[in-house]
């Protein structure tokens, strides 16, 4: 027998007189934890335990189509490519206990694109292609693994936290409910000639709080609820008259695989307590905002409601724990990032909403027509209960004296309206980036100039303001003004190279926090030990990389997931690498919500920073590869502009 396979017989001779062990130690991982008992004691006991020292080469690109499936037992593992701007290698990633590689190599038959190197002395678990191919054909969890990746790793956490729902809050549907699954039962309808006496009374009998009027081809062609019936019996109207006077024309629809977090935000927005299910053009259910309370006890529209119709800045204010509350249920019963942020952005419109229309009948209106613009995160509907005000407002005026003249009557408005928002929770910017700065209450002359002068001349300070102005939208008022401003921005931009190779250079100094010699990269001193940012460090990257090549491709989104969907699209990033990039940004926006609202719960102020320490090992692993992509996108747009 030669030594190489002495070497090989006595791995596996290891592996078998401590397959109890084995067991136990990859059953801390994934997709081991999740595999049946005979598949993951049939891997252990076909594998071999090889030790690396430290430096030594454990497979590389020269080697030929991959042969095995390694697992560190214990040690660390780098992969190494070739640099792309310089001449060398660069670390890549690392690989530590429980891990597993070159998996994609593996299921492709191919070499792998990487060298992997024992980062220090290193044990590794080797599983031959033989058995990994029958064990892959036979174990969903190893097969699901294989193939998705950290989209896999993603699915258990989110059964984890729908689990602790469960256990805390009870079993109920989610918004991602369909709400075909929602209307159960055939909705009413009736004929547009029908008198309103008969409608009440099919309303009555159905026990339901609307009626949808349809033609011969039961295709809606009004509502009519329980809030027209009363205004039509506070206006006297007769109860012979068609009911087709008093409906509501061209109802909202959606189809019925739309989810109930559609239907929510819908009548969020629109104030409307009732969503029609169309399907081919035909009425085939509806969805009331009762459905929706009962759903995961989020009282959204109702909540939306209060806010609108809040009659005192003092109520606004107690409304935000409201809001907090149902962040904390959406969390508990898995609700995405998006779905979160989203919905805590309307809200927080709503109340701005509310607090200009309450501050306009106090100090009377101006007699000038504005717009409230809002920048940053608010820009992007990306708020989390954590926020500040970035804020301006924008008018129409003919020339820079008109223009001085409306400005001075709209800032004071301006200046009360941000120390009321201030009392509703929303912090007073720091860098003065409210509409009560003269410098950002100007006409659409005036933006337009500031935001070419961003894009002329390049300064620090330009660029820094262009992550924030540059993510812009209308909160209140006219929004024609603001969608011209942008169109403007985009095509100034597209023909502007050198700015967008600037901007790249920006996107590149927020590095996310994974080190070469260890996971995490962490603050070594002050109150800050020990943690790291997910916002600045995790979050921005993304941010700022999809701002970024969005605006410079024409694209109009500012939600930065939103963005990396349509850059997809469009072919300017790969599919693979738009979804990946897309999970990892709704990870660590979903680690930063979930710190955000245990710190509300323990009243710590709120905080960015994580100890990574705090994390279970799943959640861990996953917020270290969501960080490695944010490298990878920041590495792509090295590359994009040659930097």
């Amino acid at each position: 027998m030669k030594p190489a396979d002495d070497f090989v017989q006595a791995g596996k001779t290891a592996i078998r007189q401590n397959v109890h062990g084995t067991m136990e130690f990859l059953q801390k991982f994934p997709p081991f934890n999740q595999m049946d008992s005979a598949h993951l004691a049939y891997f252990v006991e076909h594998c071999q335990l090889r030790f690396y020292g430290e430096d030594e080469v454990i497979i590389h690109p020269d080697d030929g189509p991959v042969q095995h499936l390694y697992i560190v037992k214990q040690g660390r593992v780098h992969g190494q490519r070739p640099h792309s701007a310089r001449r060398g290698t660069e670390t890549t990633f690392e690989i530590t206990s429980g891990e597993c590689f070159p998996m994609a190599a593996l299921i492709g038959e191919r070499a792998t694109r990487t060298a992997h190197l024992a980062a220090e002395d290193t044990f590794c678990l080797l599983l031959d292609k033989a058995a990994f191919t029958r064990l892959f054909t036979q174990s969903t969890p190893l097969r699901d693994f294989a193939l998705r990746g950290v989209s896999s790793l993603l699915d258990q956490v989110n059964q984890q936290v729908q689990m602790r729902a469960v256990e805390t809050l009870g079993s109920q549907y989610s918004l991602d409910t369909r709400l075909g699954e929602l209307a159960m039962r055939q909705p009413i309808s009736c004929a547009p000639q029908m008198p309103l006496r008969d409608a009440v009374r099919l309303m009555h009998e159905g026990q339901v709080g609307s009626i949808v009027i349809v033609d011969t081809g039961l295709r809606p062609q009004g509502i009519f609820t329980l809030r027209d019936l009363r205004r039509a019996v506070a206006d006297g109207s007769s109860l012979e008259q068609p009911i087709s006077s008093l409906m509501t024309q061209a109802p909202f629809h959606l189809p019925p695989n739309a989810s109930a977090f559609d239907a929510a935000i819908a009548m969020t927005e629109r104030h409307i307590a009732h969503v029609c299910l169309v399907e081919q053009g035909k009425l085939c259910g509806v969805v009331s905002e009762r459905d929706l309370f009962s759903l995961q006890r989020v009282d959204l529209v109702h909540l939306a409601r209060t806010i609108r119709h809040a009659g005192r800045v003092e109520t606004l204010a107690s409304l935000r724990e409201d809001i907090r509350q149902l962040v904390d249920r959406m969390l508990a019963h898995g609700a995405s990032s998006s779905q979160i942020t989203h919905i805590v952005t309307l809200l927080n419109d709503h109340t701005v909403c509310r607090v200009i229309e309450l501050t306009l009948e106090d100090l009377g209106d101006p007699g000038v027509p504005f717009t409230w613009l809002c920048f940053g995160s608010e820009g992007r509907r990306e708020q989390t209960l954590h926020t500040d005000q970035d804020n301006g407002i924008l008018f129409e005026a003919s020339d820079n004296v008109e223009a001085a003249a409306i400005r001075g009557r709209l800032l004071p408005l301006a200046m009360e309206i941000n120390q009321r928002l201030a009392r509703c929770g929303f912090t007073l910017c720091k860098g003065d980036i409210m509409a009560g700065n003269p410098q950002l209450c100007l006409s659409r002359q005036e933006w337009s100039k500031r935001f070419a002068g961003f894009v002329r001349e390049a300064s620090p300070e330009n660029l820094l303001a262009s992550t924030i102005y540059f993510d812009l939208r209308t909160v209140w008022g006219d929004a024609s003004g603001c969608e011209k401003l942008r169109d403007e921005l985009l095509g100034q931009i597209a023909d502007n190279r050198l700015f967008q190779r600037m901007m790249a250079e920006n996107a590149l100094r927020q590095r996310p926090p994974v080190g070469r010699f260890r996971d995490f990269v962490v603050a070594r001193r002050g109150a800050e030990k020990d943690t790291l940012d997910l916002k600045s460090q995790g979050l921005t990257p993304f941010v700022d990389g999809a701002r970024l090549l969005a605006l410079a491709h024409g694209i109009k989104a500012c939600n930065t997931q939103q963005r990396l969907r349509e850059l997809s699209e469009r072919g300017v990033i790969d599919t693979l690498d738009g979804a990946a990039y897309e999970e990892a940004y709704h990870f660590i926006q979903q680690t930063r919500l979930q710190q955000h609202q245990l710190q509300a719960r323990q009243g710590q102020p709120y905080s960015n920073r994580l100890d990574p320490d705090s994390l279970n090992h799943l959640d861990r692993r996953i917020l270290r590869e969501s960080f490695r992509q944010a490298q990878r996108l920041q590495t792509s747009l090295g590359l994009r502009y040659q930097l």
